[in-house]
């Protein structure tokens, strides 16, 4: 069973059955502007986190922040795990220690970094305005081209240009809220999801867990999932969207996580 509707109206979060909700055994959520907003942790947002997990519920963030992030937030945050670079890595804790996950060898890092690197080299002088992303050093597997985050925003027609860049060079690449992240192998963040859960013992079927995200990055999550659901704000990128998430929270960011998690949490309790 997949979630996610391809056309039409996402309905209001609202309309999302306490019957669907009780059954929600863990949730998936994206970091940038679903747990932030404007680049901020929302303090409601953590809290949600905390409580769910408290509840009993597994949390996950599936993001596609770098290892270096991925290593800070699977120890110190309340999460059962975390999947970064976009599903290429996924860290968690256990017996105290973190365990390190890479989807890729590190020989085969090591190559994709260096043709990555000659990429990174084009896409900036044929994209003025554009950088590498501030969070580059700290990452493994991928290359990420801000467009927003520490630089001026950029129209959509340069985002496309950096997408097409990247792909006119062999590379598989997804648009979030602030970076277009690009790298070499067949991996997304559902990949990460199925093979953290599998390790951790997790369930795997999709009913069993609520994903919650916001822009085009989170495609294969909202596709996947039928309890999918958008923050306010992924109505900026449903047109990169070919799947939509199949409900909408009225609030944005992680004003509209921590909703939804007091929405999933009254209907356990119900």
């Amino acid at each position: 069973m997949s979630g996610g509707v391809s056309a039409g109206r996402l309905r209001p979060v609202a309309e999302l059955g306490a019957a669907e909700l009780g059954a929600v055994s863990g949730i998936l959520c994206d970091i940038d502007d679903t747990l932030t907003l404007h680049g901020q942790l929302i303090p409601e947002a953590f809290m949600a986190m905390a409580r769910a997990r408290a509840a009993g519920l597994a949390v996950i963030p599936v993001t596609g922040r770098p290892a270096g992030w991925v290593d800070h937030l699977a120890r110190m945050w309340p999460v059962d795990g975390v999947v970064g670079e976009n599903g290429g890595l996924w860290f968690f804790m256990k017996d105290g220690r973190l365990n390190r996950r890479f989807l890729q060898s590190e020989p085969e890092r090591r190559q994709n970094r260096a043709n990555l690197d000659r990429i990174a080299a084009l896409i900036l002088a044929e994209v003025p305005g554009t950088a590498l992303a501030s969070d580059q050093p700290y990452r493994e597997l991928d290359l990420a081209v801000d467009f927003c985050e520490d630089v001026p925003a950029l129209p959509e027609a340069e985002i496309d240009r950096i997408v097409a860049a990247f792909e006119r060079h062999g590379a598989t690449c997804k648009v979030s809220s602030i970076h277009v992240n690009g790298w070499f192998g067949s991996f997304d963040k559902l990949t990460g999801f199925q093979r953290l859960t599998a390790e951790l013992g997790l369930p795997s079927a999709a009913d069993r867990w609520l994903y919650v995200g916001d822009s085009a990055n989170d495609g294969p999550m909202f596709a996947h999932f039928p309890v999918s659901v958008g923050v306010a704000n992924v109505d900026a990128f449903l047109h990169r969207l070919p799947v939509w998430p199949a409900w909408r929270c009225e609030r944005p960011g992680g004003y509209g996580f921590a909703d939804l998690v007091d929405r999933v949490l009254a209907a356990r309790e119900g």
